[in-house]
């Protein structure tokens, strides 16, 4: 976070490549593609950059802002609104200035470690002092920047594999359209590897797919990651040892198995009236389907894919229980959870969200909550072991 002085030097000095002012406090698209552009970093500084709200874009002088706890929410919700991605690391604050000058927000944004960002599937970057559409030439210094800073395990090479164990009609027809604006995709004429390593799921340098390419796309996904799977099993009982009433695994592409556990969870659930007054009832199941999802959703994003172990989806006669391998990652803690988000897997956030799975990143343990309270559930319990993350879900009675 910067301090007071720094805040003065930057209304003071012209626009740079890091600095932004304006005095909207209502043009989210703007704001959107500054934060975007800062995220990029196109200069390669390694440095934040700054979007100043409440001063005058030429000379920087205040406007005499009055800053808002909802101005405050809306600039920090840039960074889950999922509409850029991957997602921002980015902090919100505000000064009040001497002299009765007004208030300054100020988000500050540090540069991303899986460029190239996108706003609504476009490449923004700064040149100089304002922000333009990346071209193909500063995309592809982008991601070739990015091989080197990818930290993740879903950006990393899965050595070994090649183009040939991607499905690429999946990516062309499913995905692709979904990720890069169509104006961009009807003038690019770059190789399928570019278009891939555009979005994080292939490297060049080792000319392999990422594993997150290989979890989305790959006509084999088992074959480089033997455990990505989801295994649910049905119990007669409240135990481990009573009778198996169903088995089922889910297996293949990532778009394959969230569409496959969608459809399952729907008939999963049991629906039945509740009496709500002498003269009302209501519809109610055992459990939530929104509730059954999240979770899940929950399980396939953060669980560890090098570990040596499935998502576990166990059904007993009176609750069930989701179990990921991959204890909280990050600042996530027990203590903070689940106010705190950090994606062990961000290129598989990205990906969930354009596809359409993911609403708003950090709610979905939230959304779960509210759905089991509202049909009539009991909270829902949590395990944070030294090696997995589990949830229990409770029938409703």
């Amino acid at each position: 976070m910067i301090t007071e002085e720094q805040l003065l030097e930057l209304l003071a000095d012209k626009e740079s490549f890091r600095v932004e002012r304006t005095t909207s406090t209502t043009d989210t698209a703007k704001f959107s593609e500054a934060v975007c552009a800062f995220a990029n970093d196109m200069p390669g500084a390694r440095l934040p950059g700054y979007l100043v709200i409440g001063a005058h874009d030429k000379t920087g002088a205040p406007s005499g802002l009055t800053v808002t706890d909802e101005l405050l929410r809306n600039l920090a919700a840039l960074a889950t609104d999922g509409n850029i991605l991957p997602a921002p690391a980015l902090s919100v604050f505000s000064f009040s200035l001497p002299s009765g000058a007004g208030d300054i927000a100020v988000v500050e944004v540090q540069p991303s470690d899986l460029p190239p960002v996108r706003y609504k599937q476009r490449i923004w970057i700064r040149r100089g002092p304002r922000k333009a559409l990346a071209n193909e030439t500063e995309e592809s210094l982008l991601i070739e920047r990015r091989t080197d800073a990818a930290r993740t395990f879903d950006a990393r090479p899965c050595i070994g594999a090649a183009l040939a164990d991607l499905s690429l009609d999946l990516f062309t027809n499913s995905y692709r359209h979904l990720a890069v604006d169509p104006d961009i995709i009807e003038e690019n004429h770059r190789p399928i590897e570019q278009q891939l390593a555009s979005l994080r799921f292939f490297d060049l340098s080792r000319n392999c797919p990422t594993y997150a390419g290989i979890l989305l796309f790959a006509q084999d996904a088992l074959a480089w990651l033997p455990n990505a799977y989801i295994q649910f099993v049905r119990f007669d009982g409240t135990t481990l040892d009573t009778d198996v009433l169903n088995e089922k695994t889910f297996q293949g592409d990532l778009l394959s198995v969230v569409q496959d556990l969608n459809s399952f969870v729907k008939l999963l659930t049991t629906q039945r009236p509740a009496q709500i007054s002498a003269i009302q009832e209501s519809i109610v199941s055992d459990y939530p389907v929104v509730a059954l999802r999240e979770l899940l959703l929950n399980a396939i994003l953060h669980r560890s894919y090098e570990a040596p172990a499935p998502v576990r989806f166990y059904q007993y006669s009176d609750r069930i229980e989701i179990q990921n391998p991959g204890p909280l990652y990050g600042l996530a803690r027990q203590d903070n959870f689940p106010t705190q988000t950090s994606y062990r897997n961000p290129v598989l956030a990205e990906a969930l969200k354009t596809l359409g799975f993911i609403n708003r990143f950090g709610r979905g343990v939230e959304r779960a909550r509210a759905a089991l309270a509202k049909n009539g559930n009991p909270s829902p319990s949590f395990t944070f072991g030294e090696n997995h993350f589990g949830v229990t879900i409770w029938s409703r009675l």
